[in-house]
């Protein structure tokens, strides 16, 4: 296939009320070319339904029939998606038409990996028959199922286009990926085929969800709140005692596996500081799981604005820590472009799970085509 140009949809789990939209030349083995990026915003009621639908996702836990408040939020972000799509490939003075693929992730509402005695579970919301219809063009959607369905995590899937990134850089053992959303995942690959990927822990989830609970805004905006606070450390190392840490990868987490409520009872900057503390130690154990301890990471997603966690990297990770633009990607932009990236795999048949991804049985595709 000649690469064509895609665009991918990311809307995260922290539900910072944006959709990441990115343009971006692939045929799903190589980047030919970076194109525009941009941040549409959510409007505040489509931003509060959403909040909604998550909190009544862990209610349901994968218990049928679904809450009613799915069908409205799934409608409602779908077209909010296929609008700001038409809006942004309109600003780029391009056709639909010009388009191969859309790569439309959905909003994750709930996420449940597997065990010996069941098979995991994930659930996102987007209808893509519904967005083909709207644009026009192919859509590519549902990306984890058929990963679940098989026995595999469902999650991350971010690591083959990972890899393609860090053979662009030349990138060895030496360096891995941390992206830090909701939840962090890390991509090794040995510079040729090999690639790992695995949740380490929590990223910025309950960091935002502590300091919103505690009235300090949504987030710890500049890290600005640990930076001040205090780690405690006692509460710190029995955290990371959890089994989850220390088990082999293929793993993976759910946005609410590791709760605000690991701060309880702490101000609300020596609570910043010890769930920093927890996210960037965690990512530490990781690295000790990998077949070649990084030297460096480069890290992506919102997390890497924080310095108390870039900072935290290298004193409790024992890593050197990066951003994404300093190696000349867009940090914003990758979880996006990934999409785009793996909508022209499905459309080329090409797998983007594998074994030491995912833990899927074998190297497999995924994801529907609507359109």
């Amino acid at each position: 296939m000649q690469p064509i140009w895609t665009i991918g949809l990311m809307t995260g789990t922290v539900l910072d009320g944006n959709i990441d939209i990115a343009l971006l030349r692939t045929d799903g083995e190589s980047i030919e070319e970076f194109g525009a990026y941009t941040l549409a915003p959510y409007g505040a009621e489509l931003n509060s339904l959403l909040q909604e639908t998550l909190a009544a996702a862990r209610i349901w836990n994968f218990d049928p029939p679904d809450p009613e408040i799915f069908a409205r939020a799934e409608a409602a972000l779908t077209k909010a998606q296929a609008e700001a799509v038409a809006a942004f490939v309109s600003a780029q003075g391009l056709k639909m038409a010009d388009i191969g693929a859309v790569g439309f992730h959905g909003q994750s509402v709930l996420h449940r990996a597997p065990r010996k005695d069941r098979l995991g579970a994930t659930r996102q919301l987007g209808d893509g028959e519904l967005m083909a219809a709207m644009l026009g063009t192919k859509v590519v959607y549902d990306f984890r199922s058929a990963d679940v369905a098989a026995g595999g995590q469902g999650a991350p899937l971010s690591a083959v286009y990972h890899r393609a990134l860090l053979r662009d850089l030349g990138a060895s053992g030496d360096t891995a990926v941390l992206n830090l959303g909701g939840v962090a995942n890390i991509t090794w690959t040995d510079g040729d085929e090999e690639v790992i990927a695995f949740d380490t822990g929590p990223a910025n989830a309950p960091i935002n969800d502590f300091v919103r609970a505690n009235g300090g805004g949504d987030m710890d905006r500049d890290g600005r709140l640990a930076l001040t606070g205090t780690v405690a450390e006692t509460r710190l190392q029995k955290l990371l005692r959890h089994p989850y840490l220390s088990a082999p990868f293929p793993k993976s987490l759910d946005r609410f596996d590791f709760t605000a409520d690991m701060a309880d009872g702490l101000s609300l900057e020596d609570g910043a500081a010890t769930l920093t503390a927890f996210t960037t130690s965690a990512v530490g154990k990781a690295l000790d799981l990998l077949p070649q301890r990084p030297q460096r990471l480069i890290v992506c997603g919102g997390g890497r604005r924080n310095p108390a966690i870039m900072q935290m990297l290298n004193e409790r990770a024992g890593v050197e820590a990066v951003s994404a633009e300093s190696v000349g990607w867009r940090g914003d932009a990758i979880e996006a472009e990934c999409f785009g990236f793996l909508a022209a795999r499905v459309l080329r048949g090409l797998p983007i799970s594998f074994p030491t991804t995912t833990g899927a049985p074998e190297p497999m595709t995924g994801g529907r085509v609507a359109g």
